[in-house]
């Protein structure tokens, strides 16, 4: 199945975070243009956070794990056959990348 072209919305509550063209799709991660939307100006500083602390991920994983958390505890993925229970997602500037699972994770 090629993702190259679609669509995904990064949404809070019905309102507009941000869309994701995917231009790649390096399985299981998909890449793409991000454009901002009118909502996203409260989650830029959590996703640069998010991005900081992953890049010393471990050192302080629960620091990096509770921002992630704050970010997909307030916006959902929908992806073009609807919403993803569970992501991973980094947004750098106008560039996306992410990871997601059709099923909820089991945590251990």
């Amino acid at each position: 199945m090629g993702f190259e072209g679609d669509v995904w919305r990064l949404v809070r509550r019905g309102e507009l975070v941000g869309t994701i063209t995917i231009e790649d799709a390096d399985q299981p991660w998909l890449n793409g243009r991000f454009v901002a939307g009118p909502a996203f100006g409260e989650f830029e500083p959590l996703f640069s956070q998010e991005l900081a602390l992953l890049d010393h991920i471990d050192e302080d994983y629960e620091a990096w794990e509770a921002v992630h958390g704050q970010i997909t505890s307030a916006v959902q993925l929908v992806a073009p056959h609807g919403p993803v229970p569970e992501f991973l997602l980094h947004v750098q500037d106008d560039r996306a990348w992410f990871r997601w699972s059709d099923e909820p994770f089991v945590e251990e």
